[in-house]
């Protein structure tokens, strides 16, 4: 059951919110009498509680369907972290479809996704623990169908699908051996009665094996060091003959310089996919040898494939396509006619779109908007009526309190202009004093391909609630703007996207909107490097929050996992030719400079940006007796999974902030050691 969360009027437990919600509805009535109360910036009780970010949600992601039945998969914070696969059945019932002891997650790639395959009534999954397949066939108990590897988690699939036979299934397998990590495609029975056979092998990547609907081709994509997929990779198709093995394969489409995206077979036996070609992922199709463009925009229907399992479309009855694209920095769910060449948008309301696939004549999706949170939705496409199905909240956030995104564009060097999402502070319960403005907090995606979507975010509704303005940038060389804005980070990580982030800023800051001597910059991974190259290499923040982020560009190139150890030869340069590059953008050697004070975020087991990186970052720190924080967690990867460990992190920031920014805490925090601070 869902239920609104109102203001509490006293100092309680989310709890006795939850549980007491209608006795406090009726204080917060009461409350609101007196309100908007005068108080500082920051400092404003917020609903939109840490614990509620932690256990008052889970993730959606990789929705399909199977004739009637939707399937997807939730990732539980209060679980551990754990990814389960969930079904609802036509009868409307849903339920869990593996015990707890299983987790529906991957490591290839070590980013994982695809972890899951469906036919009928039988599902296919990889065990986070053991990396080993399970098959799952209705209610029953789940079968191992692979072998223990000859070392823990040595052998790791994804990306699979099941034959049209329900016999076999092809996957992308990652082995890991004593010197080398290989890539290849392989099948093997479901019954697990035969080891797994190498179907295709020889490139350094492969991702989304696909199958013809009679099961005799064989569709997927390939790439090669240096490139990241979404630099350039190559489709191809091959026969799959009757004693399992792969004819010679032809390549369809991508090169180099040219990006493939998701191939997929329509009903007809006809071949799609998303090409950049154009400089825009554009949907194309294969008949008879020839490739055309079915719906040339200048927009984008194709991701970057950080992950695996990402779908953008799919098929409808009378060859109509449903898909999303990218424009603008919005999704926006549509319908195309491939003989057409048309675009008819739909459902206008949902501004963020992800995993479109067909259950019967309807469209299942994952759906959300800048004032609603991502939800499975299943959309009739003739009256476009929609139906909830699932809810990633279990929990409303109440209007009042929710700030909205609002697209901004803004100069920024050369010229040219670079984009963001603003969110103003936004509270019915208070405001500041005549002529204070709020403090900024400036947000730098990780990846760094990567986008930052225009949906409601409770992790950002969190600062926003609390009298802080937030602007989430999608800086030079992020997804979503084609082509050519994507590709303004090749040779220039640690530039551009610092100037990006430092001129959005300072646009606030000159038009009044912010206070420009309380601006803090925090972000992850990748946006962890982009924060502390603004703490070190400029004077425009006061403060920031670094994630798992990356001190030395060296040592993360010789010391980072197969997917991105070549990802920094575009970004940087191939290393150790351009070594003097990777050290001047390093923050690491500059570390004499930093004046402001940061708290350090860290997994202990991320193998993606290994602690290493935060130790180095936070010895210097204690060398140069400036105020900082250093909170790492067991058992923790790049990016945070447990609910305990949410719950920590936010509320060590807000603390962290309070300390630096000199804004009250409206709330009771657990304190965090502040190492450095004058007493």
């Amino acid at each position: 059951m869902r239920r609104t969360i109102p203001a509490p009027a006293v100092d309680v437990s989310i709890d006795d919110v939850i549980d007491r919600g209608a006795e406090v509805a009726a204080a917060r009535r009461a409350y609101r009498v007196a309100v908007p109360a005068s108080a500082p910036y920051g400092s404003w009780r917020s609903p939109v509680t840490a614990e509620l970010l932690a256990r008052g949600g889970v993730d959606l992601s990789w929705l399909t369907a199977s004739g009637d039945t939707l399937y997807w998969i939730e990732g539980r914070p209060q679980e551990g972290g754990r990814d389960v696969l969930v079904r609802r059945t036509p009868d409307g019932r849903i339920t869990d479809v593996i015990p707890r002891e299983l987790n529906a997650r991957t490591r290839v790639h070590e980013y994982g996704g695809g972890a899951v395959a469906v036919r009928g009534a039988t599902a296919v999954l990889s065990n986070f623990a053991d990396q080993r397949l399970y098959r799952v066939d209705g209610e029953a108990v789940p079968v191992a169908i692979t072998a223990e590897p000859p070392t823990p988690s040595a052998h790791r699939y994804a990306d699979g699908v099941i034959a049209p036979d329900g016999a076999t299934l092809v996957c992308v397998r990652e082995r890991h051996e004593a010197s080398e990590v290989v890539n290849e495609i392989v099948s093997l029975p479901l019954d697990g009665s035969a080891l797994p056979r190498v179907l295709v092998s020889g490139h350094d990547f492969f991702s989304t094996p696909r199958l013809s609907p009679d099961g005799r081709a064989l569709a997927w994509l390939a790439w090669d060091h240096p490139n990241m997929p979404w630099d350039g990779s190559e489709l191809f198709v091959a026969e799959l003959r009757r004693d399992g093995a792969l004819g010679d394969g032809r390549r369809v489409a991508g090169a180099r310089e040219e990006s493939i995206f998701q191939p997929q077979w329509s009903p007809d036996g006809t071949l799609h996919f998303v090409s950049d070609r154009t400089g825009w992922w554009n949907l194309y199709r294969e008949r008879g040898g020839t490739v055309t463009p079915i719906a040339p925009m200048e927009a984008e229907f194709g991701l970057p494939q950080w992950v695996f399992g990402l779908s953008t479309y799919t098929f409808l009855g009378g060859g109509r396509i449903a898909c999303f694209y990218v424009k603008d920095g919005l999704r926006h769910l549509a319908i195309v006619d491939p003989d057409a060449r048309g675009v008819i948008d739909m459902a206008p309301r949902f501004t963020f779109v992800a995993y479109p696939t067909r259950i019967g004549d309807r469209i299942a999706f994952i759906g959300g908007s800048a004032t609603e949170a991502p939800a499975v939705v299943v959309l009739d496409p003739n009256t476009g009526a929609h139906e909830v199905v699932r809810r990633s909240l279990a929990y409303d956030i109440d209007p009042a309190y929710v700030s909205a995104a609002q697209p901004i564009e803004f100069p920024t060097e050369g010229g040219r202009s670079a984009h963001a999402l603003y969110y103003p502070p936004r509270s019915p319960d208070f405001a500041a004093a005549d002529g204070e403005r709020p403090p900024l907090l400036v947000l730098s995606h990780g990846g760094p391909t990567s986008m930052t979507p225009a949906v409601l975010q409770p992790a950002i509704q969190y600062w926003t609630s609390r009298g802080f303005a937030v602007v989430d940038v999608n800086y030079g060389g992020s997804t979503g703007y084609g082509r050519e804005y994507r590709e303004r980070l090749n040779g220039q990580w640690g530039v551009v996207d610092l100037a990006d982030c430092v001129n959005a800023a300072r646009s606030l800051a000159g038009s009044g909107r912010v206070d420009g001597r309380r601006m803090a910059i925090r972000g992850g991974s990748a946006g962890g490097y982009t924060t502390l190259c603004a703490l070190v290499f400029t004077d425009v923040f006061a403060t920031g929050a670094s994630y798992y982020g990356v001190a030395d560009l060296a040592a993360l190139a010789r010391d980072t996992h197969k997917f991105e150890s070549r990802y920094l030869d575009r970004l940087v340069g191939p290393y150790p030719e351009a070594a003097q590059t990777y050290r001047a953008r390093s923050p690491v050697h500059f570390f004499d400079r930093l004046e402001r004070p940061l708290i350090v975020f860290q997994g202990l087991d991320d193998k993606v940006v290994p602690p290493s990186q935060a130790e180095m970052l936070v010895d210097a720190l204690r060398r140069k007796g400036l105020p900082f924080a250093y909170v790492a967690f067991a058992g923790e990867g790049n990016g945070f999974r447990r609910a305990e460990n949410i719950k920590r992190s936010t509320e060590a920031e807000l603390f962290f902030y309070s300390a630096m920014l000199g804004f009250p805490l409206g709330e009771a925090i657990e304190p965090v050691t502040i190492e450095g601070r004058s007493s």
